[in-house]
């Protein structure tokens, strides 16, 4: 069976395009079954399970992109796909609500899958990137059970400013940080692959596709690959079988050949 990974799609209101060219992307590759992993920051931003229930009283129209999606993915998963959703830094209160309506399975941050016939480990990539010291104090926080409750307790209306407000923020923050900061830490990499006894490793966050050598590890074989963000024409994609993973990136114009 054929295993997909996708990464970053940041799926937003405001760029349907993205939106369109994923349900194409779907349609074209769910006609038979095979397994699709999202590897986080599916949606730009998440504030809670309970959007889904606005519908059309959203005016900002998050909760129609919500019940659009999940249903888009709850219709794959009833053609026999398996589905599976991991955390990233912008949906991280994506919740069991919306992975129940999506016919899908949450994901822990990190966990390991078998592809082409050996172990790789999965995740979304921020915890990879320590020399970041700001952003990965933000992430400690962000993931804290406590806080999480905090801001699911406030009323929408106030969720969505501040969604909007983190956002903005996070943005004039990487506008001056150097590239290398944003990237990951090779060591971290190393540390991680050594501790799940992998010498494949999938994530996404960085926004720099490429298959990169892991060289510190010692072992030919040893390898990171790194999903790209899509754009309003592009995708990427990670394709598995038995035969091997392959990267690569794809126009969206070619999912309604």
């Amino acid at each position: 069976m054929t295993t997909l990974l996708i990464s970053d799609l940041h799926l937003h209101p405001a760029a349907p395009e993205i939106t369109e060219g994923f349900f194409a992307w779907l349609e074209r590759n769910t006609q038979r079954p095979v397994t699709l992993y999202i590897l986080g920051d599916f949606f730009d931003a998440w504030i809670g399970d309970d959007l889904m229930a606005l519908g059309a009283q959203d005016p900002t129209g998050h909760a129609a992109l919500a019940n659009q999606v999940a249903a888009r993915l709850r219709a794959a998963s009833e053609r026999g796909c398996g589905i599976y959703l991991m955390h990233g830094n912008r949906d991280f209160l994506l919740g069991d609500q919306f992975a129940e309506a999506a016919g899908a399975e949450l994901l822990p941050e990190s966990c390991i899958i078998e592809l082409a016939g050996k172990p790789v480990l999965l995740m979304h990539g921020d915890s990879l990137c320590t020399r970041d010291e700001a952003y990965m104090a933000f992430r400690a926080q962000a993931r804290n059970p406590q806080w999480q409750a905090g801001v699911l307790a406030m009323p929408i209306p106030e969720r969505l400013a501040l969604a909007q407000r983190m956002r903005e923020q996070s943005g004039e923050a990487n506008s001056t940080k150097a590239e290398d900061i944003m990237d990951v830490t090779s060591e971290e990499v190393v540390r991680v692959m050594q501790e799940h006894q992998v010498n494949t490793l999938i994530h996404g966050h960085t926004h720099r596709p490429a298959v990169h050598p892991v060289e510190q590890l010692d072992d030919e074989q040893a390898v990171r690959f790194v999903l790209g963000d899509w754009s309003r024409e592009h995708g990427w994609e990670i394709r598995a079988d038995d035969t091997g993973i392959e990267l690569s990136r794809f126009a969206f114009s070619e999912t309604n050949d």
